[in-house]
């Protein structure tokens, strides 16, 4: 029966150890688990912080970008109409991705380009559209741009105008033109005649 006691409090005594060393391994653990819990709380604030800054960044670029595009395609618009459209783009953030909406402002009005401008409006938008993508998106602009028939909705009293536009933005950009082209008045610099 002593034997029996002994061996029984030998029993009580290893299950004491194994319970114990249990609980220091589960407070390591714990204290694992917090010193986890706070790296990531703070990763988390770093992301969000992050995230605000990229943000404002792309906020501020979405501005520079609209002021840019916008006042160069107005730029044009005014220097071949007598009564030009406004050139404007707005940034909306529709199903988590930006969208940039391009459209046309008369005394107040907003106008859609497609459906309705008329006399060309559109093809002057879309060269001076193109001249500003090219001037955004490379460190350097290239040497020669290839057109077809970019103007062939300009109606016949501005198409000179057009070509003053062409020459001066040519030689303000060290950019060569080649236009296809059917429009007498385009007939500028080198003619190939095919």
């Amino acid at each position: 029966m002593q034997t029996s006691f002994k061996s029984r409090t030998q029993e009580v005594i290893q299950a004491t150890a194994r319970a114990e060393g249990c609980a220091k391994y589960a407070e390591e653990l714990l204290k694992k688990a917090k010193t986890a819990q706070r790296s990531f709380m703070r990763l988390e604030s770093n992301l969000e912080e992050a995230l605000l800054v990229s943000q404002e960044v792309a906020q501020m670029t979405q501005e520079e970008l609209e002021f840019q595009v916008s006042a160069l395609v107005t730029n044009a618009l005014e220097s071949i109409f007598p009564d030009p459209y406004e050139f404007k783009v707005e940034f909306d953030i529709k199903r988590g991705k930006t969208e940039a909406v391009l459209f046309f402002t008369r005394n107040g009005e907003a106008i859609d380009p497609l459906t309705a401008a008329g006399g060309g409006i559109v093809d002057v938008a879309a060269f001076a559209l193109r001249l500003s993508s090219f001037l955004i998106s490379l460190e350097k602009p290239p040497g020669i741009i290839v057109l077809d028939e970019p103007f062939r909705f300009v109606s016949e009293e501005y198409q000179p105008a057009v070509a003053e536009l062409m020459e001066e933005m040519a030689e303000k950009l060290g950019i060569q033109f080649i236009v296809v082209t059917h429009l007498n008045a385009l007939e500028i610099g080198n003619v190939i005649e095919i």
